[in-house]
């Protein structure tokens, strides 16, 4: 799944991963309960940047952020081993668009990667 991390947290989450390379503004550790920060799995901060949320820029920022997943396969590999291991992990996100976040991009990498592995 994935989830803004400004929303409470449930017990259906499972493992909560934040997968931004920046700490949320306004929110407190406690508050965010989570399980496990992945700072690395985020995008560049050339490309965060670059992108800046701008609707018009998404699909390009799909590829290449896609580009860097690829390239990134212990990362990738580590985010997949904790799916398989812990079943329900919720990616979170601190963007207000969530069909516009990477979190999105990264959730549909993962669906592929573990798929392929017969989870």
């Amino acid at each position: 799944m994935v989830k803004r991390i400004y929303d409470e947290p449930e017990s259906g989450d499972g493992y909560r991963v934040l997968v931004d390379r920046l700490w949320p503004r306004g929110m407190s550790k406690e508050r965010a309960a989570l399980d496990l920060w992945m700072k690395d799995i985020a995008p560049s901060p050339g490309l965060r940047k670059w992108f800046g949320h701008d609707p018009a820029r998404f699909d390009e920022f799909d590829e290449q952020y896609r580009a860097e997943l690829d390239a990134s396969a212990e990362v990738v590999g580590a985010l997949r081993d904790i799916i398989m291991a812990r079943g329900a992990v919720t990616l979170l996100y601190a963007a207000t668009d969530p069909l516009l976040d990477n979190a999105v991009v990264r959730r549909d990498c993962m669906i592929n990667v573990v798929g392929r592995t017969g989870a």
